[in-house]
């Protein structure tokens, strides 16, 4: 299997996942090689607002509407750190160009930018990330746990967040209401 053939993918996590902090997600997939895999869930909204994250920062005088943004949960690992996925990529201090359209960023420069309404035209913050070690996620996509597609950018950015697992999916032509919660094998 090529590794790299993940990136700018989504993971679409089948009915049968009860797994609670993957049951009914998307992951965006950042980067995928001999390593493991990075992927930033884009479907589960956190209580927390951007403002929170301004006023630990310090960063003052932060417009109210970046302020009162809620931020998500982009997966289990490192929820102390953010994770943010903007177009366009921009030149931040700590990012990771995924495609000529997307980037991840984790560097404090670009919340400041955010915080000031001089940041990417689209954005997408979460905290924590979803990791999988070397192999472990082809395992898991090999018991039919995921689903697997090339990513789409208005998904991850412009589609409201209950219908971005749905929207996913469709991609794929695959409708989630109309898969067995029971996998199978013959």
């Amino acid at each position: 299997m090529d590794n790299t053939k993940l990136n700018n993918h989504f993971l679409i996590a089948m009915p049968s996942l009860d797994d609670s902090n993957f049951s009914q997600s998307v992951t965006y997939i950042c980067e995928h090689d001999e390593n493991g895999t990075l992927g930033i869930t884009i479907n589960k909204i956190s209580d927390i607002t951007l403002g929170e994250i301004f006023e630990q920062l310090e960063i003052k005088d932060a417009d109210p509407q970046a302020a009162a943004q809620k931020v998500f949960i982009g997966g289990p690992v490192h929820q102390d750190r953010g994770f943010i996925l903007h177009s366009p990529t921009g030149h931040w201090d700590s990012s990771l160009k995924i495609t000529e359209e997307i980037s991840l960023t984790t560097s404090k420069d670009i919340i400041i930018a955010i915080a000031h309404n001089q940041g990417p035209e689209d954005t997408f913050i979460a905290l924590g990330y979803a990791g999988w070690g070397p192999g472990q996620l082809e395992d898991e996509l090999s018991i039919n746990a995921w689903l697997s597609c090339q990513a789409s950018k208005d998904i991850v950015f412009n589609t409201p967040v209950e219908n971005r697992w749905q929207q996913a999916a469709q991609l794929l032509g695959v409708d989630l209401q109309l898969l067995s919660h029971d996998a199978g094998h013959a």
